[in-house]
């Protein structure tokens, strides 16, 4: 029986790609995003591939997120598989120059948006006693880098909140675990800066980063383990990249 997977921030980057490395192999989509323009072309590119039911609200808006899932048509109302993927870096800025809104944004997506996501579904994994719950973190909830304090602090609660998962859940068989990657070349230096390009070209210059399509690969070996086998926490690095400070540019 085909699986079903939910895949939240799924119109750009590691999580748009996870969506066609998963059509690949026949599992059920629901892609959730925040531009519908966007999930259209998705849906229309792998419908041909598997069955794509689209969800287009924001991870912020708790209300929304739980009537987003309660909207599903009953074919799709199963989840087998949760990618907890949307989230956002806002400014690097020091500490003492940080921007609020910056601040709100970050918590409010990679933190608050993971745990709505999380509390509309989990609740039928735990019926059923069973699912596949995997959160996409980075190595900035690993370690602190200059200038990175409230986003280093967000994907840290991811940590967590991952772990905290993992083991509430045990005793109901649900697996969780993290993909924690490091440098991915997506629209992230983008939105970090702002559409300043020049400064988030130069952040992929001089070394070849990991691509959306590494950590999707990734994605897929894991959710496809045997029910015995979870990969609890993982981080992936470019070769060039020893640490978020340390990156071998030629």
């Amino acid at each position: 029986m085909k699986k079903t997977a939910f895949i939240t921030g799924a119109t750009s980057g590691i999580g748009r790609e996870i969506a066609r490395e998963f059509a690949k192999h026949s599992i059920r989509l629901i892609l959730c995003g925040r531009r519908q323009e966007r999930l259209d072309e998705l849906q229309e590119e792998l419908s041909s591939q598997t069955d794509v039911f689209t969800l287009n609200f924001d991870v912020r808006a708790k209300e929304k997120v739980a009537a987003a899932v309660a909207s599903l048509p009953e074919n799709f109302q199963t989840i087998d598989i949760l990618i907890n993927n949307a989230g956002n870096a806002h400014g690097l800025d020091p500490i003492q120059n940080g921007n609020l809104d910056d601040w709100d944004a970050m918590l409010d997506i990679n933190v608050k948006g993971l745990l709505y996501v999380s509390n509309a579904i989990i609740p039928q994994m735990v019926e059923r006693k069973n699912g596949h719950i995997l959160n996409i973190g980075s190595t900035a909830g690993k370690e602190v880098y200059p200038n990175g304090n409230v986003y280093c602090a967000s994907k840290h609660a991811v940590d967590a909140l991952n772990q905290g998962m993992r083991i509430d859940l045990n005793a109901h068989g649900i697996r969780v675990g993290a993909i924690n990657p490091g440098l991915v070349e997506t629209e992230f230096s983008d939105v970090r800066f702002k559409g300043d390009d020049d400064r988030a070209d130069k952040v992929y210059q001089g070394y070849q980063p990991l691509k959306p399509q590494d950590i999707a690969e990734i994605a897929y070996f894991i959710v496809s383990r045997p029910a015995h086998v979870n990969v609890a926490d993982l981080m992936v690095m470019c070769t060039a990249q020893a640490s978020s400070t340390i990156v071998k540019k030629s």
